[in-house]
Order: C-alpha cells, then structure tokens, then sequence
C-alpha cells in the first residue's frame, strides 16, 4: 500500500472531532499513513491551512484529502465514511 497523506480540515465543531476520530481510527494501524489536522478556527502560525483549503477546494468543513486531492465523500453534506474508508484503506 502507497503512503497516503490525509489532511483533515475541521472548525473544532464536534462533528469535525467525530471524523477526526473516525481518520484517525481508520489510519491507526498503519505506518503508510500521515494524518495532519488543520482547524481553521484556530488558523495557523503562517496562512498553511487557509492557503491548502483554497488550493484543494474545501467549501466546508469538515472536509478530508488524500495526497492533496479533496475526497468525493466530502463534495455534499457531510462526510460518508463508508467512501472515506475506501478511499483510505483502498477497499
């Protein structure tokens, strides 16, 4: 399995937290995986998070991405985990 980077862009909200335990649970059994959590409430030291939300094209949070492309699960309302561990896991 190819190393993944997963970046999770939360507001801090509880539903953000519930996807990024849901990231986390997903990747916690794999070295191939970095998982980086951007809140945007909080911002950043430097503009990272708001220059990575624009450039992936994250419209609301939360929102997750795989090697710098904003997942499918991720497009509507909500997240569906069910495409978000495919995506993830590649089942």
């Amino acid at each position: 399995m190819a190393k993944k980077l997963v970046e999770v862009f939360t507001a801090g909200c509880s539903i953000c937290e519930r996807t990024v335990k849901q990231v986390k649970d997903l990747t916690q059994y794999s070295s191939e995986h970095d998982v980086v959590v951007y809140d945007l409430n909080k911002q950043c030291d430097t503009n990272e998070c708001e220059d990575k939300a624009k450039e992936y094209g994250v419209q609301s949070v939360p929102s997750v991405t795989i090697n710098g492309k904003l997942m499918d699960c991720c497009s509507h309302r909500g997240v569906n985990f069910d495409t978000l561990q495919a995506e993830i896991l590649g089942h």
